[in-house]
């Protein structure tokens, strides 16, 4: 297959160039990634790919450049796994960078939220806790963790950490899979105020990636966030794990 050096038309959102060098050479992998991308649009969401063979006869390469391409269109979240075969991926899900709740953001795209609980437990809050949740260090704090899903894809997994002085019931009158956000706010009267986000791309541990149900290599977008209430008390630590090819986060910058 010849390389392509013609140059590319710049498309909105896309990389200058295509990704392409100045020069115009690029690697072969590369060029047949861009050609089974095209071939994806054509075929839509839940479209089957074709075999690796198949491909590797069609573009007249290695399997094993086709094998390079499906592995980063993966990674960006164009393909999926389906049983024995590859098939295509929709749209990711888009969440928004804002106190709105996740079940209030996966909803507003037309998915079905839902949390499959992994665990909730209470214990004497460590010293390097404590300021992030306005405890003091020994005093009682939950911790809730869940499997984050939409439309039944496991797509993150979250950890909520709060004073049981806050929310003394939670492990009575709290549905596991349903908004914590809308429990403080309907049961407790608690609203949020603000808070502080740390976005960072890492990979799962061993054990993350067998909840979500991905493969440790796969990029992870990690949110770090500390909430306060209307009256500005620290109130929740959230460490938020999302899969990097199912999500992506918007919002809305201001002047200050």
């Amino acid at each position: 297959m010849e390389e392509q050096t013609q140059t590319p038309a710049h498309r909105p959102g896309a990389p200058v160039r295509s990704g392409i060098p100045e020069h115009g050479r690029i690697p072969k992998y590369y060029a047949v990634k861009a050609h089974i991308a095209d071939l994806l649009d054509e075929l839509g969401e839940g479209g089957v790919l074709p075999t690796e063979r198949d491909l590797a006869e069609r573009y007249e390469v290695s399997r094993e450049t086709v094998r390079q391409a499906l592995r980063e269109l993966l990674l960006e979240g164009r393909l999926r796994r389906s049983g024995r075969g590859t098939v295509v991926a929709g749209p990711k899900l888009e969440q928004p960078l804002s106190l709105a709740s996740y079940t209030e953001g996966v909803r507003r795209q037309g998915r079905c939220p839902g949390r499959h609980l992994i665990g909730l437990e209470r214990f004497p809050c460590p010293p390097e806790l404590a300021p992030g949740i306005g405890a003091e260090a020994g005093e009682p704090v939950w911790h809730l963790e869940r499997v984050l899903l939409a439309d039944d894809e496991r797509v993150g997994l979250e950890s909520t950490y709060v004073r049981v002085a806050r929310a003394p019931r939670l492990d009575v009158d709290f549905q596991p899979d349903s908004s914590f956000y809308g429990y403080l706010h309907d049961s407790l009267g608690i609203a949020f105020g603000d808070a502080d986000e740390k976005l960072e791309t890492v990979l799962a541990t061993p054990r993350e990636a067998l909840l979500i149900g991905t493969p440790p290599a796969l990029p992870m977008l990690l949110i770090h966030r500390f909430s306060r209430d209307q009256d500005g008390r620290p109130l929740e630590r959230v460490r938020s794990l999302y899969r990097g090819d199912r999500f992506s986060f918007t919002t809305r910058l201001r002047p200050e």
